[in-house]
């Protein structure tokens, strides 16, 4: 999708805010990005993200390891369970 051109500027700014809110409201695009070594078991991690996340994605796990939320969201951590050893990255937004 293009944005629309040729319009004065006031048109502009109301037209293209139209596309672009969507995409800046999204949760997933102002997420931070968190490397972490984790122990077996329960981890709890500061995610620096100031607000409740939404979700995280795994972006990169060095080990042959499971990991998976154990515990609710809230404004400041994160509790990831480990089945061994690992260091990770992930992206929470």
């Amino acid at each position: 999708m293009a944005l629309p051109q040729g319009l004065n500027l006031a048109m502009m700014s109301n037209r293209w805010a139209s596309f672009l809110d969507p995409v800046l409201k999204n949760p997933i695009t102002s997420g931070v990005y968190v490397s972490v070594s984790l122990v077996t078991g329960a981890n709890v991690i500061n995610h620096k993200l100031g607000r409740t996340p939404q979700g995280w994605i795994l972006t990169d796990i060095q080990g042959a390891q499971t990991v998976y939320r154990s515990a609710a969201f809230n404004d400041l951590t994160l509790t990831l369970t480990a089945s061994g050893s690992v260091t990770i990255s992930l992206y929470v937004f």
